[in-house]
Protein backbone atom coordinates (compact mmCIF):
# COMPACT_ATOMS: atom_id res chain seq x y z
CA UNK A 1 0.00 0.00 0.00
CA UNK A 2 2.85 2.70 0.91
CA UNK A 3 4.35 1.48 -2.52
CA UNK A 4 1.67 2.54 -3.92
CA UNK A 5 1.00 5.63 -2.44
CA UNK A 6 4.90 6.66 -2.84
CA UNK A 7 4.60 6.52 -6.98
CA UNK A 8 5.14 9.71 -8.74
CA UNK A 9 2.33 11.37 -9.41
CA UNK A 10 2.50 11.17 -13.40
CA UNK A 11 2.95 7.40 -13.21
CA UNK A 12 -0.65 7.65 -10.85
CA UNK A 13 -1.78 9.72 -13.77
CA UNK A 14 -1.15 6.58 -16.20
CA UNK A 15 -2.29 4.13 -14.46
CA UNK A 16 -5.62 5.91 -13.51
CA UNK A 17 -5.91 6.60 -17.32
CA UNK A 18 -5.28 2.64 -18.46
CA UNK A 19 -7.69 2.11 -16.02
CA UNK A 20 -10.50 4.06 -16.88
CA UNK A 21 -10.04 3.22 -20.39
CA UNK A 22 -10.44 -0.17 -19.48
CA UNK A 23 -13.42 0.38 -17.68
CA UNK A 24 -15.18 2.85 -19.03
CA UNK A 25 -17.14 0.35 -21.88
CA UNK A 26 -17.31 -2.69 -19.82
CA UNK A 27 -20.58 -3.31 -17.82
CA UNK A 28 -17.61 -3.30 -14.43
CA UNK A 29 -18.44 0.59 -13.40
CA UNK A 30 -15.37 2.60 -14.59
CA UNK A 31 -15.95 5.70 -11.62
CA UNK A 32 -15.74 2.50 -9.30
CA UNK A 33 -12.72 1.10 -10.36
CA UNK A 34 -11.18 4.93 -10.37
CA UNK A 35 -12.22 5.12 -6.97
CA UNK A 36 -10.91 1.94 -5.23
CA UNK A 37 -7.53 2.41 -7.52
CA UNK A 38 -7.43 5.84 -5.91
CA UNK A 39 -7.53 5.21 -2.92
CA UNK A 40 -4.86 2.78 -3.14
CA UNK A 41 -2.57 5.07 -4.78
CA UNK A 42 -3.37 7.74 -2.40
CA UNK A 43 -4.97 9.96 -4.83
CA UNK A 44 -8.18 11.03 -3.31
CA UNK A 45 -8.05 14.82 -2.62
CA UNK A 46 -10.15 17.17 -4.54
CA UNK A 47 -8.04 17.23 -7.28
CA UNK A 48 -8.11 13.75 -7.59
CA UNK A 49 -11.90 13.63 -8.13
CA UNK A 50 -11.61 16.10 -10.86
CA UNK A 51 -9.32 14.08 -12.61
CA UNK A 52 -11.62 11.10 -12.92
CA UNK A 53 -14.09 12.53 -14.35
CA UNK A 54 -11.94 14.72 -16.75
CA UNK A 55 -10.18 12.01 -17.92
CA UNK A 56 -13.41 9.72 -19.11
CA UNK A 57 -12.92 12.30 -21.97
CA UNK A 58 -10.07 10.40 -23.39
CA UNK A 59 -11.98 7.04 -23.22
CA UNK A 60 -14.77 9.49 -25.47
CA UNK A 61 -12.27 10.64 -27.93
CA UNK A 62 -11.72 6.64 -28.24
CA UNK A 63 -15.66 5.81 -29.17
CA UNK A 64 -15.41 9.06 -31.53
CA UNK A 65 -11.80 8.07 -33.60
CA UNK A 66 -13.17 4.35 -33.68
CA UNK A 67 -16.57 5.13 -34.71
CA UNK A 68 -15.83 8.18 -37.40
CA UNK A 69 -17.38 6.73 -40.10
CA UNK A 70 -20.60 6.70 -38.49
CA UNK A 71 -20.12 9.62 -37.37
CA UNK A 72 -18.93 11.19 -40.21
CA UNK A 73 -22.07 10.08 -41.73
CA UNK A 74 -24.47 11.32 -39.51
CA UNK A 75 -23.33 15.07 -39.49
CA UNK A 76 -23.61 14.85 -43.65
CA UNK A 77 -26.55 13.50 -43.11
CA UNK A 78 -28.08 16.62 -41.01
CA UNK A 79 -28.62 18.76 -43.76
CA UNK A 80 -30.34 16.32 -46.31
CA UNK A 81 -33.95 15.99 -47.16
CA UNK A 82 -33.80 11.92 -48.18
CA UNK A 83 -33.79 8.95 -45.98
CA UNK A 84 -30.37 9.13 -45.05
CA UNK A 85 -31.14 12.80 -43.83
CA UNK A 86 -33.66 11.54 -41.73
CA UNK A 87 -32.10 8.56 -40.60
CA UNK A 88 -29.57 11.04 -39.24
CA UNK A 89 -31.87 12.91 -37.78
CA UNK A 90 -33.43 10.01 -36.24
CA UNK A 91 -30.38 9.03 -34.52
CA UNK A 92 -29.03 12.52 -32.98
CA UNK A 93 -32.99 12.64 -31.73
CA UNK A 94 -32.13 9.25 -30.17
CA UNK A 95 -29.14 10.29 -28.51
CA UNK A 96 -29.92 13.15 -27.31
CA UNK A 97 -33.32 11.80 -25.67
CA UNK A 98 -31.16 9.31 -24.18
CA UNK A 99 -28.79 11.69 -22.65
CA UNK A 100 -31.82 13.96 -20.95
CA UNK A 101 -32.36 11.68 -17.74
CA UNK A 102 -28.61 11.20 -16.45
CA UNK A 103 -28.24 15.01 -17.61
CA UNK A 104 -31.05 16.42 -15.04
CA UNK A 105 -31.04 13.92 -12.34
CA UNK A 106 -27.10 14.39 -12.43
CA UNK A 107 -27.65 18.17 -11.88
CA UNK A 108 -30.14 17.80 -9.24
CA UNK A 109 -28.46 14.88 -7.20
CA UNK A 110 -25.44 14.81 -8.03
CA UNK A 111 -23.21 16.45 -5.08
CA UNK A 112 -25.25 14.26 -2.44
CA UNK A 113 -24.37 11.12 -4.65
CA UNK A 114 -21.32 12.23 -4.39
CA UNK A 115 -20.78 12.97 -0.64
CA UNK A 116 -22.93 10.20 0.37
CA UNK A 117 -21.19 7.12 -2.30
CA UNK A 118 -17.95 7.72 -3.60
CA UNK A 119 -16.37 5.55 -1.22
CA UNK A 120 -14.94 2.26 -1.37
CA UNK A 121 -17.37 0.30 0.78
CA UNK A 122 -20.63 1.48 -1.48
CA UNK A 123 -18.75 1.06 -4.51
CA UNK A 124 -17.87 -2.54 -3.18
CA UNK A 125 -21.71 -2.89 -2.55
CA UNK A 126 -22.83 -2.01 -6.02
CA UNK A 127 -20.39 -3.94 -8.10
CA UNK A 128 -21.89 -7.15 -6.07
CA UNK A 129 -25.42 -5.93 -6.97
CA UNK A 130 -24.94 -5.31 -10.46
CA UNK A 131 -23.39 -8.59 -10.65
CA UNK A 132 -26.23 -10.31 -9.97
CA UNK A 133 -28.44 -8.26 -12.14
CA UNK A 134 -26.74 -9.16 -15.23
CA UNK A 135 -26.30 -12.77 -14.28
CA UNK A 136 -30.57 -12.68 -13.64
CA UNK A 137 -31.03 -10.39 -17.16
CA UNK A 138 -28.86 -12.95 -18.99
CA UNK A 139 -30.09 -16.16 -17.80
CA UNK A 140 -34.06 -14.45 -18.18
CA UNK A 141 -33.20 -14.03 -22.00
CA UNK A 142 -31.61 -17.56 -22.08
CA UNK A 143 -34.99 -19.04 -20.90
CA UNK A 144 -36.84 -16.54 -22.62
CA UNK A 145 -34.94 -18.23 -26.15
CA UNK A 146 -34.95 -21.73 -24.47
CA UNK A 147 -38.92 -22.06 -24.12
CA UNK A 148 -38.92 -20.45 -27.75
CA UNK A 149 -40.36 -16.78 -26.62
CA UNK A 150 -38.19 -15.44 -29.22
CA UNK A 151 -35.35 -13.32 -29.15
CA UNK A 152 -34.59 -9.62 -29.23
CA UNK A 153 -37.15 -7.18 -30.99
CA UNK A 154 -34.82 -4.78 -31.54
CA UNK A 155 -31.36 -5.76 -33.94
CA UNK A 156 -29.86 -3.14 -34.81
CA UNK A 157 -29.35 0.84 -33.10
CA UNK A 158 -31.33 2.11 -36.57
CA UNK A 159 -34.43 0.03 -35.69
CA UNK A 160 -34.65 1.74 -32.04
CA UNK A 161 -38.10 4.37 -31.86
CA UNK A 162 -38.05 7.11 -29.57
CA UNK A 163 -39.28 5.18 -26.90
CA UNK A 164 -36.43 2.53 -26.58
CA UNK A 165 -34.05 5.82 -26.34
CA UNK A 166 -35.74 7.27 -23.27
CA UNK A 167 -35.92 3.73 -21.87
CA UNK A 168 -32.29 3.40 -22.35
CA UNK A 169 -31.91 7.24 -20.99
CA UNK A 170 -33.33 6.17 -17.69
CA UNK A 171 -31.37 3.09 -17.36
CA UNK A 172 -28.44 4.88 -17.44
CA UNK A 173 -28.83 6.94 -14.58
CA UNK A 174 -28.93 4.41 -12.41
CA UNK A 175 -25.19 4.63 -13.37
CA UNK A 176 -25.29 8.15 -11.31
CA UNK A 177 -24.81 5.86 -8.12
CA UNK A 178 -20.77 4.71 -8.12
CA UNK A 179 -20.17 1.10 -8.99
CA UNK A 180 -23.21 0.49 -11.23
CA UNK A 181 -21.28 1.50 -14.70
CA UNK A 182 -22.44 3.42 -17.25
CA UNK A 183 -22.34 0.81 -19.96
CA UNK A 184 -23.50 -1.82 -17.96
CA UNK A 185 -26.70 -0.19 -16.87
CA UNK A 186 -27.54 0.77 -20.43
CA UNK A 187 -26.47 -2.46 -22.10
CA UNK A 188 -28.25 -4.67 -19.40
CA UNK A 189 -31.35 -2.38 -19.63
CA UNK A 190 -31.50 -2.49 -23.04
CA UNK A 191 -31.82 -6.21 -23.26
CA UNK A 192 -34.28 -5.90 -20.37
CA UNK A 193 -36.47 -3.77 -22.97
CA UNK A 194 -35.78 -6.15 -25.99
CA UNK A 195 -32.96 -4.83 -27.51
CA UNK A 196 -29.89 -7.17 -28.98
CA UNK A 197 -26.52 -7.22 -26.95
CA UNK A 198 -24.87 -6.18 -30.19
CA UNK A 199 -27.47 -2.81 -30.61
CA UNK A 200 -27.37 -1.78 -26.44
CA UNK A 201 -23.38 -2.18 -26.58
CA UNK A 202 -23.62 -0.21 -29.76
CA UNK A 203 -26.05 2.37 -28.46
CA UNK A 204 -23.76 2.79 -24.74
CA UNK A 205 -20.70 3.92 -27.27
CA UNK A 206 -22.65 6.50 -28.71
CA UNK A 207 -24.31 7.48 -25.62
CA UNK A 208 -20.99 8.29 -23.84
CA UNK A 209 -19.77 10.66 -25.80
CA UNK A 210 -22.61 13.67 -24.55
CA UNK A 211 -22.62 12.02 -21.51
CA UNK A 212 -18.56 11.91 -20.66
CA UNK A 213 -18.13 15.28 -22.62
CA UNK A 214 -20.96 17.00 -20.94
CA UNK A 215 -19.86 15.11 -17.09
CA UNK A 216 -16.32 16.33 -17.81
CA UNK A 217 -16.78 19.61 -19.01
CA UNK A 218 -19.15 20.33 -15.76
CA UNK A 219 -17.06 19.15 -13.03
CA UNK A 220 -13.81 21.18 -14.70
CA UNK A 221 -15.55 23.98 -14.65
CA UNK A 222 -16.98 23.64 -10.95
CA UNK A 223 -13.47 23.33 -10.10
CA UNK A 224 -11.73 25.99 -11.63
CA UNK A 225 -10.51 27.08 -8.76
CA UNK A 226 -8.76 24.05 -7.13
CA UNK A 227 -6.78 24.18 -11.36
CA UNK A 228 -3.61 25.41 -12.93
CA UNK A 229 -1.07 25.23 -15.57
CA UNK A 230 1.08 22.96 -13.36
CA UNK A 231 -1.70 20.20 -13.44
CA UNK A 232 -1.56 20.36 -17.63
CA UNK A 233 0.69 17.59 -17.50
CA UNK A 234 -0.95 15.40 -15.06
CA UNK A 235 -4.56 15.84 -16.81
CA UNK A 236 -2.87 15.70 -20.58
CA UNK A 237 -0.90 11.85 -19.33
CA UNK A 238 -4.44 10.53 -17.51
CA UNK A 239 -6.14 11.49 -21.20
CA UNK A 240 -3.73 9.65 -23.19
CA UNK A 241 -3.53 6.72 -21.30
CA UNK A 242 -7.52 6.35 -21.26
CA UNK A 243 -7.89 7.06 -24.83
CA UNK A 244 -5.04 4.27 -26.09
CA UNK A 245 -6.47 1.36 -23.46
CA UNK A 246 -10.51 2.53 -24.59
CA UNK A 247 -9.53 2.09 -28.34
CA UNK A 248 -8.31 -1.52 -27.07
CA UNK A 249 -11.14 -2.02 -25.14
CA UNK A 250 -13.56 -1.25 -27.74
CA UNK A 251 -12.24 -2.98 -30.55
CA UNK A 252 -12.28 -6.10 -28.54
CA UNK A 253 -15.93 -6.08 -26.90
CA UNK A 254 -17.33 -5.04 -30.52
CA UNK A 255 -16.23 -8.53 -31.01
CA UNK A 256 -16.63 -10.15 -28.25
CA UNK A 257 -20.81 -9.61 -27.81
CA UNK A 258 -20.95 -10.99 -31.27
CA UNK A 259 -21.21 -14.51 -29.87
CA UNK A 260 -20.68 -13.87 -25.81
CA UNK A 261 -22.73 -13.21 -22.90
CA UNK A 262 -21.82 -10.83 -20.20
CA UNK A 263 -21.52 -13.54 -17.37
CA UNK A 264 -18.17 -13.23 -16.87
CA UNK A 265 -18.30 -9.74 -15.70
CA UNK A 266 -21.46 -10.30 -13.59
CA UNK A 267 -19.08 -12.98 -11.55
CA UNK A 268 -15.93 -10.35 -11.64
CA UNK A 269 -17.79 -7.56 -10.18
CA UNK A 270 -19.22 -10.21 -7.73
CA UNK A 271 -16.14 -11.25 -7.13
CA UNK A 272 -14.10 -7.91 -6.96
CA UNK A 273 -16.93 -6.70 -4.66
CA UNK A 274 -16.52 -8.87 -1.55
CA UNK A 275 -12.96 -9.07 -1.95
CA UNK A 276 -13.15 -5.14 -1.16
CA UNK A 277 -15.75 -6.07 1.17
CA UNK A 278 -13.48 -8.75 2.81
CA UNK A 279 -10.57 -6.65 3.04
CA UNK A 280 -12.86 -3.34 4.27
CA UNK A 281 -13.57 -5.63 7.19
CA UNK A 282 -10.49 -7.50 8.49
CA UNK A 283 -8.59 -4.78 8.11
CA UNK A 284 -6.42 -5.86 5.97
CA UNK A 285 -6.80 -2.64 3.39
CA UNK A 286 -7.49 0.55 5.19
CA UNK A 287 -10.29 1.83 3.22
CA UNK A 288 -12.22 4.52 3.64
CA UNK A 289 -15.47 3.89 4.46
Amino acid sequence: MDVLIALPLLVKAALMGIVEGLTEFLPVSSTGHLILVGHLLGFVDERAKVFEIAIQSGAMLAVLWYFRARVTSVLKGLGRSDFAGQSSRQFILHVALAFMPAAVLGLAFGSAIKRSLFAPVPVALAFIVGGLVILWVERRQASQVAVGQGGPRVLSMDAMDWRDAIKLGFAQAFALIPGTSRSGATIIGGMLFGLSRQAATEFSFFLAMPTLMAAGAYDLWKARALLSLADLPLFAVGLGFSFLSALACVHWLIRFVASHTFTVFAWYRIGFGGLVLATAWSGLIGWTL
